[in-house]
């Protein structure tokens, strides 16, 4: 499908300040959030429709490593990153 991701500025937020916290613990674990993020984001991104929906529309994926999920919409044009 590869529809583009559109993540909004509440979202982007909410990565930073989760990378940060995770750097905190330990030196590169917010890099291997990021690059676990990444990835996830490229599974949706293909295949949009293979997660679960968790309420009306809204799906969502949980990252491996890490207690994060991703919510998201799929939209004609787009995939919005909630």
């Amino acid at each position: 499908m590869d529809l583009p991701l559109l993540i909004r500025f509440e979202a982007e937020e909410d990565i930073d300040e989760a990378c940060r916290w995770y750097e905190d613990q330990q030196v590169g674990l917010g890099t291997e959030f990021i690059k676990v993020l990444e990835g996830a984001f490229a599974k949706i991104g293909t295949s949009p429709e293979m997660y679960p929906l968790v309420y009306r529309n809204v799906r969502r994926l949980l990252i491996p490593k890490f207690p994060y999920a991703i919510f998201y919409i799929v939209e004609p044009e787009a995939i919005i990153h909630l």
